[in-house]
């Protein structure tokens, strides 16, 4: 395979900085703006990572810990959807309550210092019932999603209830609400009436009256107290998008379950086709002013690209079950960044289950399940951690600490993209996003449903900048694994030191003592290597040095994982660089404790909250922690014993041994699909979640409490997982009910009756559970003194 390349030389981006643009200040003289490429806070490009979280979608006596865990995974504004349904489903009665305490859910995000943006509908989505209207709006003479006028005193009567939430906490009045979305998909999706299902599958309007609806929704919401500097809408699909009133929000999915419903368009569809998602384009160059999912009615660089539903996971619908690969998502991340997005979104960043209504109890779709909204998200429904959070936290550490370069660097593609075929996986894709000679070179090496192998690029990848070719790897062939994805720095400043080029993924740098440590990740399959300008290098111990080296003005040095290069720079300086392996990189953390920076490396999940850390440890009683620099003055907060500690490198290795969990359950087979679970006194005792998990075959995994449906699960031949934590009380008192309901081949109805004695045969049904065990989540906290 010949080497490729791509010319960065030209890579100024014209950045328009008196765009005034949705601006806003606080009290305390905070400002938020944009340009037309980026978000501004305090006049300095701020790099954007959103994550939705749908506060009434999960038990709030949890939010503060998995706000926590969202922060500490480098999201820093959390958006959230507000369901009218759930709040209003009986006609001119308001909940707020609970799982509904909006107001309580944004004071816990100012509380962890976390942005937030409403989504206030009145149309959502999400996989609501009647995408989030109640169902009372269906027996009334007016179009819903219009201007109509008796339809707007509904929706006025709506955003006042919810502005009465937010008074305190906008971001005018020192509050964390930053931003306000205004309806969802508006003139592109809609959804179905719930009362007609089964009978005529009547769907709702896709919107009327164009961006006159959502200019008439942004009138509303602000007279009725709802300010904030930002106004978002979804923009694809060809959606209503007044972009000089609201800034228009993008995104894509690898899985698209909808395709599956019976309509002209994808009526037969057996396979999900490769999407075109994977492939690089420029989002924001007003000579391509559209490209694949990306048609918007403004010129594109007007405007900033920007992101909130790329797909951090997705919901099964009952007619495509699938297995998520979580690698999806930072690739995603990875192309969309590379696009030239500089606010990022996922949906869903944390999972969920629905809520229950008080008159219809089920308030989800009904192509969905009743209750779980896990999602395959980053965070799941029970609060377990994804490969996807631990990889995009690596690459959200990165956009934090280089934001203010990194917001002002351009799109760079090796040519046109529009006609690659997303099934030729042998082919790289690659872009650059550069600024003044300095630049990240993107490498994607996966494609949603499409094989994909091994890539070795013989002559690697060059790229050429004003000053110099610079290829990757300086020598040899490049090699990248199947489903891998890097992205790859040259031209950087390390303190004073040039470093040309790194066949390695810059993660974050922190400080010690002084000096600077950057952290890099090998990408699979791919042997590390750093190039410095010999100009700008005196001395260095650690790797292995290329032969030759210094021709040609460059040092190459080669390291092992885990060891640490010391560099010191001709003007004096000293810096450090560690190269993790790819898994040991996906245990990397960056904490600040006490105004101090520390890098940690641990397979539990890590909770950082004022002088406390709190680590989660999924179904091992053993709990190791990686430390530098150092903290000597641990102690623990709850039940255990450090067991080791050690040196380990650069790192100060911690061992913990929390009390053995003796919890257990007894379980009676009524049939071989049907169980009663009962659970021993001490099953909720001493830990923090307890899993549920049960392996089955059959259609749909139900579980009831005493007849109560608490959770459900469409069959992917996966292990289905229910925290049980929330239902302690009640499961101790009446223990659960699996059910798990067939698969039905050969079915038939038989009606040929004269007394309507319908009845239902089938050939063959499939269902049995095979496993069911308990998996305990431990927490170990220790305290910083």
């Amino acid at each position: 395979m010949p080497g490729y390349s791509i010319d960065a030389s030209k890579d100024h981006k014209v950045i328009d900085y008196n765009k005034n643009y949705m601006k806003g200040k606080s009290p305390a003289g905070e400002e938020i703006s944009f340009t037309n490429y980026f978000m501004q806070r305090n006049g300095s490009p701020f790099f954007g990572i959103c994550g939705e979280f749908h506060f009434s979608r999960y038990d709030e006596r949890a939010w503060e810990d998995e706000l926590l865990k969202m922060k500490m995974g480098g999201i820093n504004i959390v958006c959230t959807y507000i369901f009218w349904n759930v709040h209003e489903e009986i006609q001119g009665v308001f909940d707020w309550e609970g799982r509904r305490n909006l107001r309580r859910f944004i004071e816990l995000c100012g509380k962890h210092e976390l942005y937030v943006i409403i989504r206030i509908g009145p149309f959502d989505h999400g996989e609501m019932r009647n995408g989030g209207l109640p169902d009372w709006l269906y027996g009334r003479p007016f179009e819903v999603r219009s201007n109509d006028e008796e339809y707007l005193v509904y929706v006025e009567e709506l955003y006042r209830q919810i502005s009465l939430q937010v008074q305190g906490l906008l971001f005018k009045e020192g509050g964390p609400v930053i931003g306000t979305q205004l309806e969802n998909e508006h003139g592109h999706s809609a959804a179905q009436w719930a009362l007609t299902t089964g009978i005529n599958n009547e769907w709702m309007t896709s919107g009327e009256d164009g961006e006159a609806h959502l200019l008439k929704l942004k009138e509303i919401a602000i007279r009725v107290g709802i300010d904030t500097p930002i106004y978002t809408c979804t923009g694809w699909g060809g959606a209503n998008a007044p972009a000089g009133e609201m800034l228009p929000l993008w995104g894509g999915y690898s899985q698209w379950p909808w395709i599956y419903y019976e309509v002209d368009r994808f009526k037969g569809v057996t396979e999900h086709p490769a999407t075109p998602e994977y492939i690089f384009r420029d989002k924001h160059n007003n000579d391509i002013p559209s490209s694949y999912n990306f048609e918007p009615t403004y010129t594109p660089e007007d405007y900033p690209y920007a992101c909130c539903e790329m797909g951090g996971g997705m919901t099964p619908f009952y007619k495509y079950r699938f297995d998520f690969p979580y690698i999806s998502v930072p690739a995603m991340t990875g192309i969309k960044v590379a696009e030239g997005c500089n606010l990022i979104g996922y949906y869903m960043y944390h999972g969920g289950s629905n809520p229950k209504g008080k008159r219809d109890v089920f308030l989800n779709d009904l192509a969905t399940p009743k209750i779980s909204y896990d999602f395959n998200a980053c965070i799941g429904e029970f609060g377990q951690l994804r490969e996807s959070y631990h990889r995009t936290r690596l690459q959200h550490y990165f956009f934090e600490a280089y934001q203010d370069w990194f917001c002002r660097t351009k799109t760079i593609l090796p040519g046109d993209t529009s006609q690659m075929d997303p099934n030729d996986t042998g082919t790289l894709r690659y872009a650059v996003r550069a600024a003044d000679g300095s630049g990240l070179l993107f490498l994607n090496n996966y494609q949603d449903h499409a094989e994909t192998h091994d890539l070795q690029i013989e002559g690697g990848v060059t790229v050429q900048t004003a000053e110099r070719e610079i290829r990757f790897p300086v020598n040899g062939d490049l090699r990248l694994a199947k489903d891998s994805y890097a992205i790859l720095p040259y031209r950087f400043n390390l303190d004073g030191i040039l470093l040309e080029s790194a066949a390695a993924q810059l993660i974050t740098r922190l400080e010690a003592d002084g000096e600077g440590y950057y952290f890099f990740a090998r990408p699979k399959g791919m042997t590390a290597e750093y190039v410095f300008a010999a100009s700008s290098l005196a001395e260095w111990t650690g790797g292995r040095t290329e032969p030759g080296t210094g021709i040609g003005g460059l040092i190459t040095i080669l390291p092992a994982d885990g060891e640490v290069v010391s560099l010191r720079g001709t003007a004096g300086e000293t810096v450090h660089l560690v190269t993790l392996s790819d898994s040991e990189s996906l245990q990397f953390w960056k904490i600040r404790i006490n105004g101090r920076e520390h890098a940690v490396l641990t397979s539990s999940a890590l909770l950082v909250d004022g002088d406390l850390i709190r680590l989660e440890s999924p179904g091992s009683e053993q709990v190791d922690l990686q430390i530098f620099p150092d903290i000597e003055s641990l102690s623990m907060c709850s039940p255990g014993e450090l067991t080791d500690r050690n040196q380990q490198g650069l790192f100060t290795a911690y061992r913990f041994q929390v009390p053995r969990y003796t919890g257990s359950l007894q379980v009676q087979h009524k049939k071989e699909n049907r169980a009663a679970i009962f659970f021993s006194g001490d099953c909720f005792t001493g830990i923090k979640e307890v899993l549920l998990q049960i392996n089955y075959k059959g259609d749909i995994g139900n579980a009831f409490i005493d007849g109560d449906l608490i959770h459900d699960n469409f069959s992917n031949n996966k292990t289905w997982e229910i925290g049980l934590k929330a239902f302690e009380e009640r499961l101790l008192d009446k223990g659960m009910y699996l059910y798990i309901s067939p698969i039905r081949k050969g079915q038939t109805v038989n009606s040929q009756t004269t007394m309507a004695g319908w009845s239902e045969t089938s050939s063959e049904r499939i269902a049995q559970m095979d496993e069911i065990t308990l998996k305990p989540v431990y927490e170990l906290v220790l305290a910083v003194k």
